[in-house]
């Protein structure tokens, strides 16, 4: 029969049949339909540089053609298909069972064929969901959930909730029952074992005014119920000196050394950390902070005030060590420990320190009252620090919604749940959030309509109010290999905090994803659309250290993402005991709406992160931040040159990150993107980016937020900036071995990244 095939083939086309014929089953763009198309090998070789697929079942156009070629190609075809299959099945009578040749050939449904497809009818097959449809089911969710209910009821059953407390442990284990309810893949927690500082209960803490002469005292200025963690227990009288926010700036403006005095400072702008760090960068030899009328207008003079002054977050006393009980710890603690006493005074008590204080503010610091900025001669301030370490055990509890495809790849969206006070936004809200939409997505899984590729994490961390603790030892524990798992950290604490605007804080590989949820939420006071400026990208705040989300991209090198609904001055009862259920209430009237909002943005993000089979990762975004940098060097090119050194390293290595990601976009744009082996790889390869701009040069201990652009220390690019500015405005304080080294180990971080990002080693194709 195939011989009958070859002579059909010989006359229709007036001559001896073409060498073969080829089959191929192509994929039609717009579905899973497939077509059939046939070539012959002289067409082949004619059409070998073609691009274009057949849309439509046909023949390459042959060499020679008489006027019946349209019937012609007709009947080749019908011939050939019946030789095919009476040659294929006297071939399976020859060399196999009857029986196995038998499927090739349309049959009637047998019994058991029939009871098959009845009961595959009858089982629910719910189709994967996409993304306009599971936006649906995620809104219909949140419209039926009470934000408050759970707010109000963490407040009212489990406040206040230090860390280590009893109250603590137990609002962490009903939050891993409710995980067990929701039906959560599986559930678990993690006990750590950590030192934390709390007030000393023998001897209070005291801020009084004495004698210079005598330091005899004058009188008492305040016992403050209030504290800061972490600071150095002593006693150190002196003049005190107002410095404003305590800003780098702010000590620039004040003019007079602040050596040998105490500094009071207005709460507010930077962190108490970074406060107490500048003042001790100058050699003053203590700190007090408060809250002023200017800023904090409706809190009450009297209000205790809490925070810590570690520059850092987790377990100051292990650091770089996860406190997992089995670690042995080495006799070390954090660089980022203050060597000076600080404490917090209610607005009362600084109001009585200023009434003894002399010499006018910078008119620019625009103060609440006529500002002094010294102590008279005659007084002096004596501050006794009596703090003790206590070493406390912590719950962080965690659920997992598995992912259907690469379950071992996680986002995860975690909050705080400690609170020093009542915490009502500082963490009821984001334990709110996290409880509703753990079981909002599980609902949504458990009934088919959500099928996530990648698997969601839920975490509740415990000791957040001293530095992100729990998140942090957390981290340090799977170092070595969290950042090959988990892509980006959602954080939901004090997502609630106000109406009026929608501020984030972010790694750019996230600005996209980011853009397009705040084209898709509204603001439910406003009826606005989050995106309202096409300008927020240069708007986006860098992550403080007292942002969970903070250790996450700049110790272990995985983007992370913090939003809040707020005003535009900072919510004034956090760190306080104002801050309860019926405070937040009456400021944010519209409270479980806008829970409901910041729940949809959290939603929203976590769903596009884990249905579609590229990572929504927009890795080209540090082209810009590091056109940046190179565009901020390029003032500095006659310092470099004076020194002997060039920026055309550096040029190079910038020029290599912006090829390789080209070339990864290119590869993402010809890849089948349901080709799951090509797409994991090339997932992989976004998902390394902000890893590897952690310097590989520094040792995690000793400098643990290595991250280039978002970290801290020597090794950061805005270090490098500042250095490089100190040689101008100071020239006896610049260091040309440093800078030296910052701009050689800086240059090698970005070009290593960009040889990361470009895949195998035999596809780097850099210009060293």
């Amino acid at each position: 029969m195939m011989d009958q095939a070859r002579s059909a083939f010989s006359s229709l086309f007036g001559g001896e049949p073409l060498s073969y014929t080829r089959f191929s089953l192509a994929r039609q763009v717009d579905g899973d339909n497939s077509h059939v198309e046939m070539k012959l090998a002289a067409d082949e070789e004619e059409n070998v540089d073609s691009n274009t697929r057949s849309n439509h079942i046909g023949v390459a156009k042959p060499k020679r053609l008489n006027g019946y070629v349209c019937y012609g190609i007709i009947a080749v075809i019908t011939f050939f298909l019946i030789g095919f299959m009476i040659g294929y099945l006297a071939y399976c009578k020859r060399v196999e069972s009857k029986t196995d040749c038998k499927t090739l050939v349309p049959t009637e449904p047998s019994e058991t064929e029939e009871t098959e497809t009845f009961e595959a009818e009858n089982f629910p097959q719910t189709p994967r969901l996409f993304w306009a449809d599971l936006k649906i089911l995620l809104s219909k969710g949140l419209d039926t959930t009470d934000f408050t209910r759970t707010i109000k009821m963490l407040n009212e059953d489990y406040a206040p909730r230090e860390a280590g407390s009893q109250k603590d442990e137990s609002l962490g284990f009903f939050i891993e029952n409710q995980f067990r309810e929701f039906k959560l893949s599986k559930v678990w927690h993690d006990e750590h074992f950590v030192k934390i500082q709390v007030k000393g209960s023998n001897a209070e803490n005291s801020v009084t005014l004495v004698n210079t002469d005598s330091n005899s005292l004058v009188y008492p200025v305040e016992s403050p119920e209030g504290y800061v963690a972490y600071s150095k227990a002593t006693t150190v009288t002196g003049k005190l000196i107002f410095a404003n926010f305590g800003t780098k700036k702010d000590f620039e403006d004040l003019k007079m050394p602040v050596n040998g005095s105490l500094v009071i400072v207005r709460a507010g702008k930077i962190t108490f950390a970074e406060k107490v760090a500048n003042a001790q960068s100058l050699d003053a030899i203590g700190v007090l902070i408060y809250m002023d009328r200017a800023n904090f207008p409706i809190i009450n003079a009297d209000v205790p005030v809490f925070g810590h002054a570690h520059l850092g977050t987790g377990d100051p006393y292990t650091p770089g060590f996860p406190s997992f009980n089995h670690t042995q710890f080495p006799p070390s603690q954090s660089s980022g420990l203050p060597n000076i006493p600080v404490q917090t005074i209610s607005r009362a008590g600084a109001e009585k320190l200023f009434g003894n204080m002399e010499q006018d503010c910078p008119l620019t610091w625009r103060t609440d009252f006529p500002c002094k900025l010294v102590s008279s001669p005659s007084k002096n301030v004596k501050l006794t620090v009596n703090n003790v370490l206590k070493e406390i055990k912590i719950l962080n509890i965690f659920g997992v919604i598995k992912g259907f495809e690469e379950p071992d790849r996680y986002v995860i969206v975690g909050a705080q749940r400690d609170a020093w006070g009542p915490g009502a936004a500082k963490s009821s809200v984001g334990t709110s959030l996290l409880l509703n939409l753990a079981q909002i997505l599980s609902d949504m899984v458990i009934k088919g309509q959500f099928k996530p590729s990648r698997s969601i994490v839920f975490a509740s961390w415990s000791a957040g109010d001293f530095g992100a603790i729990g998140a942090t030892e957390w981290l340090e524990g799977y170092l070595s290999s969290l950042h090959l798992k988990a892509f980006t950290y959602i954080n939901l604490d004090k997502a609630v905090l106000g109406t009026s605007n929608f501020k984030v804080s972010a790694s750019p590989l996230l600005y996209s994803l980011i853009e397009k949820m705040m084209q898709d939420v509204k603001n439910p006071v406003t009826g606005q659309s989050l995106y309202r400026d096409s300008n927020w990208i240069n708007k986006v705040e860098k992550l403080s250290f007292d942002d969970a989300a903070f250790p996450f991209l700049a110790y272990s090198g995985i983007p992370a993402v913090s939003f809040c609904f707020c005003e535009d001055t900072d919510y004034p009862y956090l760190g306080t005991t104002m801050d309860t259920y019926d405070v937040l209430s009456k400021r944010v009237p519209q409270l479980n709406r806008m829970a409901r909002a910041a729940a949809e943005v959290a939603g929203h993000l976590v769903i596009k992160l884990t249905i579609d089979f590229e990572l929504n990762l927009n890795y080209e975004m540090y082209n810009d931040k590091i056109l940046s940098f190179v565009r901020e060097m390029n003032q500095f090119r006659v310092d470099i040159r004076e020194m002997g050194l060039s920026l055309q390293w550096l040029y190079s290595a910038r020029g290599d990150f912006f090829r390789a990601t080209s070339r990864l976009t290119s590869d993402y744009r010809n890849v089948e993107t349901r080709d799951k082996f090509v797409m994991r790889e090339i997932n992989d390869r976004i998902m390394k980016v902000e890893y590897h701009f952690l310097s590989p040069y520094v040792s995690p201990r000793e400098s643990p937020f290595r991250h280039i652009f978002w970290g801290s220390g020597s090794h950061t690019l805005s270090a490098l900036v500042e250095h490089l500015k100190l040689r101008q405005k100071n020239s006896s304080a610049f260091n040309q071995t440093l800078l030296k080294n910052q701009l050689a180990l800086a240059t090698w971080t970005i070009q290593g990244a960009a040889n990361a990002l470009s895949g195998d080693i035999w596809d780097i194709d850099n210009e060293f």
